[in-house]
């Protein structure tokens, strides 16, 4: 894969590759991480180039000159807004088809009319000119798009800047300040993409297709822009599939046109600090905008959903020595005119158990082996820790009342571990010592060897106390506590549940009535904490007894939100 980039003084990237697989874009964590400033990302298995625009002129007849070789010649002719010749541009040919299929190559910057030999077969092409500024104004930027350029005999295109119309994106904020956008376009040919894009810093910003259409469906392209406002960032995407390339672009959503994400900063029992809330597209490469949250404070996103799902990496940094901790909020969907909340860092930390169609499964046996990655410290919204902050970790295994192994030490919730192939009574213990407090979780289930993976019968409770962003609540207090059963048991039922309440760091327990999936719970003096419990029997009996010890704190009844 060839990757170019551009960093001229028109404040614009461009970049562009190709393979030989349809675009496919990686959905891993790592790819999660945002694309900011002038960088150029590539998704896996997708080739990507970025290039000024252009429009093609056939030479004549006479002049098809092909050689022995079945190369022709490709003369370039470059001018600006002006309809002068211009060497400011870049230009790039991705080759779909013909010997070099897959490959990209960069057209030299000067002169302003370049010929170059080219394999016969189908090719990309686009071309950013860029225009010199008046005063101190940013560049103006024309990016010329040309996603189907057969090359059967000598050819000559003009890339005329004139011919690119305004990308006009803003959003319905009078407080909004533009930072970055980028335009792409994707090209499938014959089972070969390619990819091309063009980033820039500034507003003027103008593009065009050229040539004739593609085969049905075979152009994708997007456009995002990205600015900024006191506390939030306004995320406008659109997204176009058809035979051509966008020639201009105007879009100016109305305040019912986009969605709302607020994401609340927790303070983590390390202490203080900004956390980097990064919020980018699921599908295609974005020059999405990093947001900084302070500990305690919250930080809103506008966005258009149409652009289709967008992930969330919510990354803070330890004031100690130590990994970064990162949440991942992928693949999620919005709509018009609604208002999401994610809080994160905030208690009460506990197990996790997603039970939606296609989730990750964290407990499995396959053979003889049980692997666990059973996320034992999500925060209070459920939000996974990459790097959970805890000082102590265990992951006990018993078979039929004898202990087979213990793992110490390990990230909590995970181990692994070899059992005897058959039929058995097993009881898996996890537990994570946290600053302040504990979290155990204990289940029973039986198992023997399996064929294939199959997923252990795991249950989890989450208990969703209402507390500000420093995790407490108000002393001598009364209010409803939620219960959420998850996993296992949310699949098959509940037999029986039982929740229990101590003030007194579990050494006495009063059980709570589960009555419309809450218990009511009554706070005790301003520094104290409430321990939970809950004790669940699934529909198969499989069972799990989770203790959270010192869940949530509490603080005088003034206390700030």
């Amino acid at each position: 894969m060839n990757v170019y980039s551009k960093h001229s003084p028109s404040s614009a990237s461009s970049a562009s590759s190709a393979s030989s697989a349809p675009s496919a874009p990686a959905r891993t964590a790592t790819r999660r991480s945002v694309l900011r400033g002038l960088g150029v990302a590539t998704a896996a298995g997708t080739a990507a180039i970025c290039l000024p625009a252009a429009t093609a002129h056939a030479a004549p007849a006479a002049r098809r000159t092909a050689g022995a070789s079945g190369t022709y010649t490709l003369t370039l002719v470059h001018l600006g807004r002006d309809g002068a010749p211009t060497t400011d541009y870049r230009t790039l040919l991705t080759a779909l088809s013909g010997p070099d299929a897959g490959s990209g190559r960069e057209v030299k910057e000067s002169p302003s009319t370049v010929t170059v030999q080219v394999p016969a077969g189908r090719y990309l092409l686009d071309a950013a000119i860029s225009t010199r500024p008046v005063g101190e104004e940013n560049w103006g930027n024309d990016w010329l798009v040309q996603p189907r350029l057969d090359i059967d005999r000598d050819m000559t295109l003009v890339l005329d800047a004139r011919m690119a119309r305004p990308v006009d994106i803003r959003p319905p904020v009078a407080d909004a300040r533009f930072e970055q956008a980028g335009a792409f376009a994707e090209v499938t040919y014959e089972g070969v993409t390619g990819f091309a894009n063009l980033m820039t810093r500034s507003l003027d910003l103008r593009v065009a297709h050229l040539g004739p259409d593609t085969e049905r469906g075979a152009v994708r392209t997007w456009v995002d822009s990205y600015w900024s406002r006191p506390g939030g960032v306004c995320a406008l995407g659109y997204t176009f599939q058809g035979e051509r390339a966008l020639t201009g672009l105007v879009r100016h959503p109305a305040p019912g046109d986009l969605a709302t994400l607020v994401v609340r900063a927790g303070v983590p029992a390390s202490g203080g600090g900004t956390a980097l809330v990064e919020f980018s597209p699921s599908q295609g490469t974005s020059p999405a905008l990093g947001l900084p949250v302070p500990s305690g404070g919250t930080g809103t996103f506008l966005l258009t959903p149409e652009r289709g799902n967008w992930d969330l990496v919510y990354g803070a940094q330890p004031e100690s020595e130590g990994p970064a901790n990162h949440y991942f909020v992928l693949g999620r969907s919005f709509t018009p005119g609604s208002s999401t909340v994610h809080t994160f860092d905030t208690p009460v930390f506990g197990p996790a158990l997603d039970s939606s169609p296609g989730a990750r499964p964290v407990a499995r046996r396959t053979g003889d082996t049980l692997d666990l990655t059973v996320p034992l410290l999500a925060d209070g919204d459920g939000h996974t820790p990459s790097s959970p902050l805890f000082t102590a970790s265990t992951v006990t295994l018993h078979r039929n009342g004898t202990l087979v192994a213990t793992r110490r030490g390990e990230k909590p919730g995970h181990a692994s571990f070899t059992v005897p192939a058959g039929r058995a009574a097993y009881r898996l213990t996890a537990s994570a010592t946290r600053p302040r407090g504990s979290v155990t979780a204990a289940w029973t289930f039986t198992s023997a060897a399996t064929t294939t993976a199959t997923d252990l019968p795991l249950s989890a409770v989450r208990f969703g106390p209402d507390l500000a962003l420093d995790g407490t609540a108000p002393a001598h207090t009364t209010s409803r506590v939620a219960v959420k059963v998850e996993g296992a048991a949310r699949q098959s039922g509940v037999r029986s549940l039982t929740v229990s309440v101590s003030t007194d760091r579990g050494a006495t327990w009063k059980q709570a009535a589960v009555t419309g999936g809450r218990i009511t719970v009554t706070t005790p003096a301003p520094g104290k904490a409430v321990s939970l419990r809950a004790e669940l029997t699934d529909a198969h009996g499989n069972t799990l007894t989770q203790t959270h010890i010192d869940a949530y704190v509490t603080r005088a009844a003034t206390g700030a939100r």
